[in-house]
């Protein structure tokens, strides 16, 4: 890794913030950086440049120092963050020979199967975490919740190499690191006591670094069994002072099934103490502990709710810390192959993000999940491409609607991954963290979510920590090239 001399003390030139008022969206503005976190904000004076800079133009920095960023007129965000990622199994399609049917079953067997490799090849596994936090801090990533799972398959092998990755890229992005059970914990609709996949995660839940637990209720043998799987994770959580817990949930478009969300809802008002008051058996609110912050992944069952189902979600909800995470790509990939026959197709199986925030008041993060794997074949690491993706299949295009997409990637995943408040507004503060990506070659929100560019500089704590440049060129006929 390189070293980095900066103490956070940074000026960020010319860039364009994304106010919600017009008049000041379209001007060009600088951004002072000490300590990692923004002194002030003025209008740029074109004019000035810091004592030593070379001269040479927008995109300008200082790369031992850190001190200084041309943004040439780009726009400026929040830092993008990952709020549910998988850093285990990325990059590993290859391995899982061709898809046949391409379903859930198929993907949870081909990546078994490769799974029981990863142990043999620990180099590997460091070096396909490693590419995959690379590209995302090119992207603009600077935090992220990766998923790392703890099984039979690969013992504690997953979460070596990701305490690893952690430490080794702690400069680049903050890497929380979720152990994860994506097989069932019980071995089968009989066994009544949990199998050795709970007793591995129980023995990884203690090791320093690992701040979240979470698990996919939904591969359990019986719903009786995915109630049980919700209930350890708890479990866990409290008896190793675990804050944070992710469950991986109601992954499916089946109007039958029992939305376990609801199970979830009950088990943390019985078990903790939260804003509104729930009298239960087990103890008065000031006797019980807080409530973990509870992150829900997928839940494309409750694209199936109607309004009035929403409205009492969004009741009950009101008093936990409980946010939503869409995973549009592999949502939209995996769901609702049961439907190929009728008129329309496959449904649209993924939360609608815009919707839900302005007509519930339900606001819902999005994150990439998987790249490059039998969930996932397709799409990059990059999370404005989530919202790209979103414009069309939420048919969300209003400069309200682009917004709620921005702060989907970026403030909503924060709150997902810390449940720490976020800045008010997309645009910074004085006193905000001074974690962003300027877009170098757009200067709207709406340009950067419709056609979001390539070039792009990555800032954490008031340090560039990437930068990303494309090079053009253009025949004239006679083999010239113009840059």
């Amino acid at each position: 890794m390189a070293s980095f001399h900066s103490d956070g003390n940074i000026l960020i030139r010319n860039v364009r913030l994304p106010y919600s008022d017009k008049d000041r969206a379209t001007k060009v503005w600088c951004v002072e950086c000490k300590g990692g976190c923004v002194v002030s904000i003025s209008p740029a004076n074109r004019d000035r440049r810091p004592t030593g800079s070379s001269g040479l133009g927008p995109f300008e920095f200082e790369v031992e120092k850190n001190s200084f960023v041309d943004g040439g007129g780009g726009l400026m965000l929040p830092s993008f963050c990952h709020s549910h990622i998988h850093l285990d199994k990325c990059y590993i399609l290859d391995r899982c020979g061709d898809l046949v049917k391409g379903n859930f079953g198929e993907a949870m067997k081909v990546t078994k199967a490769a799974k029981e490799e990863f142990p043999k090849d620990l180099d590997d596994l460091y070096a396909r975490g490693a590419r995959l936090i690379r590209q995302s801090v090119e992207h603009g990533v600077t935090a992220m919740r990766a998923h790392v799972e703890i099984d039979t398959s690969v013992g504690f092998a997953c979460l070596e190499a990701a305490l690893k990755l952690q430490s080794d890229f702690r400069a680049h992005s903050d890497v929380q690191i979720a152990i994860f059970a994506q097989e069932a914990l019980f071995d089968s609709v009989d066994h009544q006591i949990p199998g050795e996949n709970f007793a591995l995660l129980s023995q990884a839940a203690v090791r320093h670094g690992v701040s979240v637990i979470g698990s996919a209720p939904y591969v359990e043998p019986s719903i009786e069994k995915a109630k049980k799987n919700i209930g350890l994770i708890f479990d866990l959580a409290d008896s190793h002072g675990l804050g944070y817990v992710d469950f991986h949930l109601d992954y499916n478009l089946d109007a039958k099934s029992e939305p376990l969300i609801y199970e979830v809802i009950a088990q943390a008002t019985r078990r903790y103490h939260t804003t509104v008051e729930h009298s239960t058996s087990s103890g008065t609110a000031a006797t019980r502990p807080s409530c973990p912050r509870i992150t829900i992944g997928h839940a494309t069952r409750l694209q199936l709710f109607s309004p009035g189902e929403w409205r009492a979600l969004a009741d009950a909800i009101s008093g936990l810390p409980i946010t939503f995470v869409g995973l549009p790509q592999s949502d939209m990939y995996m769901q609702g192959r049961e439907f190929q026959d009728e008129p329309l197709g496959a449904p649209r199986g993924t939360l609608r993000v815009p919707y839900l925030a302005q007509r519930y008041g339900i606001e819902i993060a999005m994150s990439v999940n998987n790249v490059d794997n039998a969930f996932t074949p397709q799409g990059s690491l990059d999370p404005l491409s989530l919202c790209s993706f979103g414009v069309g299949i939420f048919q969300a295009a209003t400069p309200e609607d682009i917004r709620v997409l921005l702060r989907a990637v970026t403030l909503t995943s924060r709150i997902a991954i810390t449940g720490t408040k976020p800045p008010i507004d997309l645009a910074p503060g004085v006193g905000d963290q001074a974690d962003f990506v300027i877009l170098h070659e757009r200067q709207t929100l709406q340009g950067a979510v419709l056609d979001p560019p390539f070039d792009r500089t990555t800032i954490k704590g008031g340090r560039v920590v990437a930068c990303r440049r494309s090079v053009r060129w253009f025949s004239d006929g006679n083999n010239s090239r113009f840059v």
